[in-house]
């Protein structure tokens, strides 16, 4: 079976995106891992799908599979590419779009400059939100948040968490330099603890001033990413409630920078989206390749 694609990339986050409307698209967790595999397939962080929506109230479905093959809850990174793809498509020309996700509805507007922002939807921060048992956890204050002290593996030591559910699951970590911080041995030890049921993106956080941040996040089924766009806006947030950041936040990625405004309620993102080339591909001989 042939399947075109796209190649995109929002700050360095890069993605496989497929129209499922005017092809046939059966994504499988190995179909997924095949197209992400940086030597024999494509190569990417996500595989985004387009589809006609289930909600009444929506333009598109929006769904996003890890490459892992897992499928997870949003992207913000991926949300703005989206919407490029759906314009450059010829799709739709509706701006903004209204997008069904795993969690709800989302609202992204394409800007005359090629800048893409969204609307990111709620906001949660207890550890119901993130599916965490922080039973017998040592916890303190810190503004209008509260940190978890999580223990991971007695090389990488401890790590105090906020908690930010933005439709997937956060753990954000303040560090004194992202730099040099072993984000390599922490995050994976984050990602996968024990206490988060479906596992949890790591967020490592610098603070620079009151409106800027650097950031590196270790991503659920994905590893260490060039940019996390739930991720700076969960560390964006965890940042203001810490009582240590303002609205609007620079956030520096390695991928490039995105912005992110909190008034305590809503949350949008900006940033941007890059096409870098269409193909066809025989998925079932590549994934046969993989097996």
């Amino acid at each position: 079976m042939i399947w075109n694609f796209t190649k995109m990339h929002g700050a360095g986050n890069d993605f496989v995106v497929l129209d499922g409307v005017r092809q046939s698209i059966d994504l499988t967790p190995a179909r997924a891992r095949a197209l992400a595999d940086r030597h024999f397939g494509i190569g990417a962080d996500q595989i985004l799908l387009v589809e006609e929506p289930l909600h009444p109230d929506a333009d598109f479905r929006y769904r996003i599979f890890n490459a892992d093959g897992g499928e997870v809850e949003h992207c913000g990174n991926g949300a703005r590419c989206f919407v490029r793809f759906v314009h450059e498509q010829g799709l739709s020309r509706r701006n903004p779009l209204r997008a069904e996700i795993a969690t709800g509805l989302i609202v992204l507007h394409e800007a005359d400059d090629g800048r893409v922002s969204v609307d990111m939807g709620r906001t949660a921060f207890t550890p119901e939100a993130v599916a965490f048992d922080p039973a017998g956890l040592d916890t303190r204050a810190c503004g209008q948040d509260t940190l978890y002290r999580l223990d991971i593996p007695p090389e990488t030591g401890e790590a105090w968490c906020s908690l930010v559910a933005i439709s997937n699951p956060h753990a954000v970590v303040q560090v004194d330099d992202v730099a040099t911080h072993p984000v390599d041995r922490i995050g994976p030890a984050i990602e996968s603890h024990r206490r988060f049921a479906h596992r949890v993106n790591a967020g490592f956080m610098q603070v620079i001033d009151r409106h800027h941040i650097r950031l590196r996040v270790y991503e659920r089924g994905a590893g260490e990413t060039l940019a996390c766009g739930t991720g700076a806006c969960a560390a964006a947030v965890a940042g203001i409630r810490r009582g240590l950041l303002d609205s609007p936040v620079r956030v520096d990625t390695r991928g490039g920078m995105l912005r992110i405004e909190w008034d305590g309620q809503a949350l949008r993102m900006q940033g941007p989206a890059t096409t870098v080339f269409h193909g066809r591909i025989d998925i079932d001989a590549l994934t046969a390749t993989l097996d």
